[in-house]
C-alpha cells in the first residue's frame, strides 16, 4: 500500500513538472511569477486530562484522627426578668373636621350696632347640584355728637344661587335683593339754627335687584360667559338699570392660543332733580350709554417667559345725547421669572372705557347726591413695571411702579350749600356730594408683604404711594397721596383665634362753596379744606366651645379717633361688638 502511494505521488510530480517546462519554454517572453497558497488555520481541540477533585493516598505514614466526644454539664440559674411584649407603632390619625351646611351668626354692641348672618348650602345628584342662600345684616343707630342730625344705617342683603357642574361644563345663576338706609348727616353742630335742623329729614333708601349667570366649558373654543341684568332705584324716584355681558372664546394657534374677549355693556337711569349747581330745579338728568367691546390677544409661552399681545378695541355711544366715539386701547402684559419663584418680573399696557353708574358711585360713597351727572371714563392707558415673588418660602412681596393717564375720571366733591332747593330729601345743605369730572396723570407705587409665619398665622402689609396733574389745576378731590394697611391673623389654639387690621389714609382736599343764582360753579364763594389723616384700628377674638358654637368680640376705631371719612361725615368713636356663630345642618 505504501509504495502504491509512493508511486502516484511520483507520476503526479512528473506531470506538473513537464507542464511547467513546457510552459517555460513557450512563455520565456513574459517571466516568472511566484503563487503563495494560503490555507485557513483550522485548530483542534484534545480531551484534557483532569485530576481528581479527592485523590486516594495510599500512603501508610498518613495520621488517622482521634474521634472525641463532648458533653454539657448544665447547671440552672434563677432569673427574675420578664420581657415585655411588643406592640407596633401607629400614626396618629387626625379626625377630619365635620362639614355642615348651615351658618348662622347674630352680635349686638353699642351705637345699637347689630349684625346678623345666615347661609345655608344644599346638595343635589351626588353634589353636581347646589343651592345656597344667604341672608346679610349690619345696622347701627347710634348718634354722633359732632352733628345734630341722626346718622342712622342699614344695609340688608338676600342672595340666592343655584350652580351645577357636569363633566365637560359647569353653570350657574343667582338672584340677589339689598335694602341700605343712610343719612345725609353731614352739617357740624351750630350750622343752622334749631328751627331749620328740626325740619330736615335727611334719610335716603337705596333698593337693588339684580340676577346673573355663568357658564364654563372645557374643550370647547368658547369657554366661558357671564350675564348680568340689574335694577337700581332709591326713595326719590331715582332709577337706572344695566344689563352686561362678556363671552370668552380661545382659539389655539400652532403653539399659541388666541383668546377673543367681547363685552356688551348697557347703562341707562334718571334722576328726578336737576345739579345742585343750579338754584332751580326745573328739570331732571337723563342719561344712556352703551359700549361694544372686542378684545383679541395672543398668547406666547417660552419657558418663563408669558407674554401676551392684544389690543382693545371699543365702540362707545352715548345715546341720550347721539355721540358715539371709537375707542383703540393697548392690551400688552408681560411676565418672567428671573429665579424661579424668587424673582418674578412683570409689566404691561392696557386701557379701557370704563362704564361708571349710579350703582358703583353710591357703593363707593353713600353720600351722593341723586343729581349725578353719569359719564365713562376714558382711562387711555396704565403702564406699569414690577417685581414680585418669595424671599423666602413663606415671605412673598410685590413692588410695582405705574403711570396712568384718564380723561373724565370721576371725582367726589361736596356739593355747594344751595338753600334756594326745596328738593325731595333734605341734601342741598351741602351735606351730600357730587360727582366732578377731570382729565388726571398719576404717578403711583405700590409695595406688598405677606407673610406666612406658620400655618395659624398670617400676617401683611402694603402702602400706595400717588402723585397726581389734573387738568383743571384743581387738587384730585378726595384722593390721598398716601394710603396703607396692615393685616394679620392668629389661629391661637384649637379654640382661641383673633385677628387684627390696621389702615392709614392720608390729607385729602375737598371745597366748600355756596351756590349763587346766574352764575357758574366756578364762581361760587368756594374754600379748599384739607380733611386731616387718619389711622384706624380694628381687632376681633373669637373662642369655639365644640365644631358648632363659638362666640366672639369685634372693636372698631380702637384708637378712638374722631376722624372725617369724607368733609363733614364723622365717624362713630370706639365700637365694640360681641355675639356668638353656631353651625348646624338645615
Amino acid at each position: 500500500m505504501y509504495k502504491k502511494h509512493n508511486c502516484i505521488f511520483i507520476l503526479l510530480f512528473l506531470s506538473l513538472w513537464g507542464a511547467v517546462s513546457a510552459q517555460e519554454t513557450e512563455t520565456d517572453s513574459i517571466g516568472t511569477e511566484t503563487v503563495t497558497v494560503v490555507k485557513p488555520y483550522s485548530p483542534t481541540v484534545s480531551d484534557a486530562f483532569k485530576l481528581k477533585s479527592t485523590p486516594n493516598l495510599n500512603d501508610s505514614i498518613v495520621l488517622q484522627k482521634k474521634k472525641i466526644n463532648y458533653s454539657i454539664f448544665s447547671v440552672p440559674v434563677a432569673s427574675t426578668f420578664t420581657p415585655a411584649k411588643g406592640k407596633a407603632s401607629r400614626v396618629k390619625k387626625t379626625s377630619p373636621p365635620t362639614l355642615y351646611n348651615s351658618y348662622a351668626s347674630v352680635g349686638l354692641g353699642n351705637f345699637n350696632n347689630a349684625l346678623v348672618d345666615f347661609y345655608t348650602s344644599r346638595e343635589f345628584s351626588r353634589g353636581e347640584d347646589l343651592l345656597d342662600f344667604g341672608l346679610n345684616h349690619n345696622s347701627s343707630r347710634g348718634a354722633i355728637e359732632s352733628t345734630p342730625l341722626d346718622a342712622d344705617f342699614y344695609n340688608t342683603k338676600l342672595d340666592v344661587s343655584y350652580a351645577k357642574k357636569d363633566r365637560d361644563l359647569d353653570w350657574g345663576a343667582s338672584v340677589g335683593l339689598q335694602h341700605q338706609l343712610y343719612n345725609w348727616y353731614g352739617i357740624e353742630n351750630d350750622a343752622f339754627d334749631e328751627t331749620i335742623i328740626a325740619g330736615i329729614d335727611a334719610t335716603q333708601n337705596y333698593f337693588n335687584a339684580q340676577a346673573k349667570a355663568h357658564l364654563n366649558l372645557e374643550d370647547s373654543f368658547f369657554k366661558s360667559g357671564t350675564v348680568l341684568v340689574r335694577r337700581f332705584w332709591d326713595a326719590t324716584d331715582s332709577g337706572e338699570n344695566r344689563v352686561v355681558f362678556q363671552p370668552i372664546i380661545e382659539l389655539p394657534v400652532t403653539e399659541e392660543i388666541v383668546t377673543i374677549s367681547a363685552k356688551l355693556d348697557y347703562v341707562s337711569g334718571s334722576f328726578e332733580n336737576a345739579s345742585l349747581n343750579n338754584t332751580t330745579n326745573e328739570t331732571g338728568i337723563d342719561y344712556s350709554h352703551f359700549q361694544v367691546g372686542v378684545t383679541p390677544s395672543l398668547q406666547m409661552l417660552r419657558n418663563d417667559l408669558t407674554l401676551n399681545l392684544g389690543a382693545n378695541l371699543v365702540y362707545g355711544m352715548d345715546t341720550e345725547n347721539s355721540e358715539s366715539n371709537f375707542y383703540i386701547y393697548p392690551a400688552v402684559t408681560v411676565s418672567y421669572r428671573l429665579l424661579d419663584e424668587t424673582v418674578i418680573a412683570y409689566g404691561g399696557v392696557e386701557g379701557e372705557l370704563h362704564q361708571n353708574s349710579y350703582f358703583d358711585f353710591v357703593n363707593e360713597n353713600p353720600f351722593v347726591s341723586p343729581t349725578l351727572s353719569i359719564q365713562p371714563t376714558d382711562q387711555q392707558y396704565e403702564g406699569y413695571l414690577g417685581l414680585k415673588g418669595q424671599l423666602v418660602s413663606n415671605v412673598g412681596y410685590n413692588i410695582k411702579g405705574s403711570y396712568t393717564a384718564e380723561n373724565r375720571r370721576p371725582l367726589f366733591l361736596l356739593n355747594p350749600e344751595n338753600l334756594a332747593r326745596e328738593d325731595e330729601g333734605d341734601y342741598f345743605y351741602g351735606n351730600s356730594f357730587q360727582v366732578f369730572y377731570d382729565d388726571i396723570k398719576t404717578l403711583g407705587v405700590f409695595a406688598e408683604l405677606n407673610v406666612d409665619v406658620n400655618r395659624n398665622f398670617t400676617m401683611g402689609i402694603n402702602a400706595e404711594f400717588y402723585d397726581y396733574d389734573t387738568e383743571t389745576d384743581n387738587p384730585a378731590w378726595n384722593l390721598p397721596s398716601i394710603k396703607g394697611s396692615l393685616f394679620m391673623d392668629y389661629q391661637i389654639d384649637e379654640k382661641w383665634y383673633m385677628g387684627a387690621n390696621l389702615f392709614y389714609v392720608g390729607e385729602r382736599d375737598d371745597l366748600v362753596s355756596q351756590a349763587v343764582a346766574n352764575a357758574l360753579p366756578s364762581e361760587f364763594p368756594s374754600t379748599i379744606v384739607t380733611l386731616d389723616s387718619f389711622f384706624d384700628a380694628n381687632a376681633h377674638v373669637g373662642y369655639r366651645f365644640n365644631e358648632q358654637l363659638s362666640v366672639f368680640v369685634k372693636a372698631s376705631n380702637i384708637a378712638n379717633n374722631d376722624y372725617q371719612r369724607w368733609a363733614n361725615f364723622r365717624v362713630q368713636s370706639f365700637q365694640a361688638l360681641a355675639g356668638l356663630s353656631y353651625k348646624f345642618d338645615f
